[in-house]
């Protein structure tokens, strides 16, 4: 019956993208008997509580072949409607081109670009390992799940997969299971035209457990490989299934022409005819089939059953570890965090990337599941967490990561993190190198994951290493990204303040973009007004020059105003360490802190100006770097540019003249 059920699978899939007239049917049909077998027998998962904390994970890499997905999840019982799977690609349905995290029940995490799913899973592997690490207790096994992953020769290509399987390999996580889907076909054709490595002979290197030349079609070879797979705790798993792309249709089984366009209609009579469904009969489904995954769900539920008597043992025996989870699972703060945040205090001059590590220590004691670390960088990022452990071998108890040189996989892993859940994931690097973890940035944004990026070295002013190691263009492109609330503080306080709005920002990723060089203490009559997103940190009742400015272009901002108040042209000066949030507590351009209009209005920014604009008119003044940097010490560096405050006087004074 299982062979029956999974060849309704591939119906499903062929139905599917036909009536879509555009989608990936190749893959759902080739991978059909592993997806049912996956579903069917060896996942523990409850489509009536799709959150249960310890069901197993499953994440499919390699997004394209999403129908194999929702096909599953339809006959599983979740929340997905034979209609919806008729409606695939279609405009307000749960069945999305590629599965996309909070649209549909079932789906673990956003996946299209190929290898975020790869690395997303490393990161739930590692949530799961830590979770049990902290909340297990001698006969009470809270958290005991494991995370599968499929993906295919594209994500095999992909450096983020390479990434993100050197540290799986490296921290030894042995309820790891991915799948490799291998039948050896791209878009463009035959794998052969560029990638003739030996994929698991990569894998071994980084001590994975590999099954190779498993007949992906055979469930019986399947089952073995998922057996030997689960008996192997100190390593991770690859199988390696080979499989035939639209296995069963007549003319393209094993073509590139199946990858990624809709077979047509006589090939998948064709294939209807090859696997024994009615070719003329649409969205087949038998009530055997039915009856079928009715009565293997319900064994999995009553598993589900048995943990919930296990959990509700373990909080009755263990009630402070249980309020513990909750706080985890809730992303509760303190009542007296803002308190204790405010208490701080910092020197009169500091980077605030050091001041950003003195926040993280307090944030350590009062978060017990706030974790995160560097790519190989946390003596400069200051963002190691000291006394809390590190995540290593067989230790999975403390809060540090060592993520080592791999920044996008860092990306992809603390994604996992956040949508494993019971976790608060920061990753720490400089700002040049957002660069390569952005694409990771970005499915953070899109699935609104309250990840935390710690971002340094912000500027032109980290001097000596040079324009390779000195963002310009960097943080306007990452205020681009929509739903991605990007922090820029110019000194301690208002950093101690940046972290807080970071932490109370659940529904999406947060970027703190910080300095190397010391930043002087600012002046603020009501620190709360940061919370607007821009303040005026300097008064001027009716002010000749409005300057606006984040990070450590405030300091400078505030100087230049000083040297033009000696010259009697009074200026205020806003910081604007949120700006999108700034703009929408204008109530226009013209109002607030940005009155009277006849000022002439100056920003400040050591990069790119693009996204200031809106603030200013034809006839206002930007002191900006509009070109990549240079290599000197950091001061020189921004003379260099025009940002001194001398300059900048000297320049506004002769323009109002």
């Amino acid at each position: 019956m299982i062979n029956r059920a999974a060849n309704i699978v591939k119906g499903l899939a062929a139905d599917a993208v036909e009536a879509a007239s555009s989608g990936h049917p190749g893959m759902p049909i080739g991978c059909a008997e592993i997806g049912t077998l996956l579903f069917s027998e060896v996942l523990n998962h409850n489509p009536e509580a799709p959150e249960w904390p310890d069901r197993d994970r499953f994440v499919l890499s390699n997004g394209h072949g999403s129908m194999l997905l929702y096909s599953h999840l339809h006959l599983s019982g979740y929340e997905l409607s034979l209609e919806d799977l008729k409606n695939f690609r279609q405009l307000g349905y749960p069945t999305p081109g590629h599965p996309e995290y909070g649209d549909t029940p079932g789906v673990e995490t956003t996946t299209g670009p190929l290898g975020q799913g790869f690395a997303n899973a490393v990161g739930m592997a590692i949530a799961e390992r830590m979770l049990a690490a902290t909340y297990n207790r001698p006969n009470y096994e809270i958290f005991d799940h494991y995370t599968y992953t499929m993906a295919g020769d594209g994500c095999m290509m992909e450096g983020v997969t390479s990434e993100a399987a050197s540290l799986a390999g490296h921290l030894g996580l042995g309820k790891l299971i991915a799948i490799y889907d291998s039948n050896d076909i791209s878009i463009e054709g035959s794998t052969e035209l560029a990638f003739t490595e030996d994929v698991a002979a990569r894998f071994r290197a980084y001590n994975w457990q590999v099954i190779a030349e498993v007949d992906g079609h055979s469930l019986a070879e399947m089952r073995s490989a998922l057996k030997k797979a689960k008996a192997e705790q100190d390593r991770p798993t690859l199988i390696v299934a080979r499989t035939k792309i639209a296995h069963g249709a007549p003319s393209k089984e094993g073509s590139a022409s199946a990858h990624g366009a809709p077979l047509g209609e006589d090939e998948v009579r064709g294939l209807k005819r090859n696997i024994g469904l009615p070719p003329e009969e649409k969205f087949y489904i038998p009530e055997e089939v039915r009856d079928f995954w009715q009565e293997r769900m319900a064994a999995k539920k009553q598993k589900y059953q048995d943990w919930q008597q296990l959990f509700q043992d373990w909080q009755q025996q263990f009630p402070e570890l249980y309020m513990e989870w909750q706080r985890a699972k809730n992303l509760e703060l303190p009542g007296d965090l803002e308190e204790k945040i405010a208490e701080l205090d910092f020197p009169e001059e500091i980077a605030t990337r050091k001041a950003s590590g003195k926040v993280l220590e307090l944030l350590a004691e009062k978060l017990p599941y706030l974790c995160g670390g560097s790519a190989d960088l946390a003596p400069s990022t200051k963002t190691y967490l000291e006394g809390k452990g590190e995540i290593q071998r067989g230790q999975f108890a403390g809060q540090n990561f060592r993520f080592g040189v791999r920044e996008h996989a860092m990306g992809a892993v603390v994604n996992g993190l956040a949508l494993h859940g019971g976790l608060r994931p920061f990753a720490a690097t400089f700002l040049i190198f957002s660069d390569y973890m952005r694409p990771a940035v970005r499915l953070a944004a899109i699935m609104q994951q309250p990840v935390i990026y710690v971002y340094t070295h912000d500027s032109i002013f980290i001097g000596e290493d040079g324009p390779t190691h000195q963002p310009v263009e960097q943080l306007e492109s990452l205020r681009l990204i929509p739903g991605f609330k990007v922090l820029r503080p110019a000194d301690g306080e208002e950093t101690a303040r940046a972290w807080l709005t970071a932490l109370e920002n659940k529904n999406g990723p947060t970027a703190l973009i910080l300095t190397r060089q010391g930043l002087p203490a600012l002046k603020k009559d009501n620190p709360v007004d940061m919370k607007r997103g821009g303040y005026v940190i300097r008064k001027a009742e009716k002010p000749a020059v409005i300057m606006l400015a984040s990070g450590s272009e405030v300091s400078l901002a505030v100087a230049a105003a000083e040297e033009l108040e000696q010259k009697d042209i009074s200026c205020r000066v806003i910081s604007v360490p949120d700006r999108e949030n700034f703009t929408a507590n204008l109530a226009d351009n013209n109002a607030g802190p940005l009155k009277p209009q006849s000022a002439l209005r100056v920003v400040l920014e050591a990069g790119v100006d693009r996204g200031w604009h809106q603030f200013l008119g034809s006839q206002d003044l930007s002191f900006s770097v509009e070109e990549f940097g240079a290599s000197g010490p950091g001061e020189e560096v921004g003379r260099h540019f025009g940002l001194a405050a001398g300059n900048i006087a000297e320049e506004i004074k002769n323009y109002l003249a």
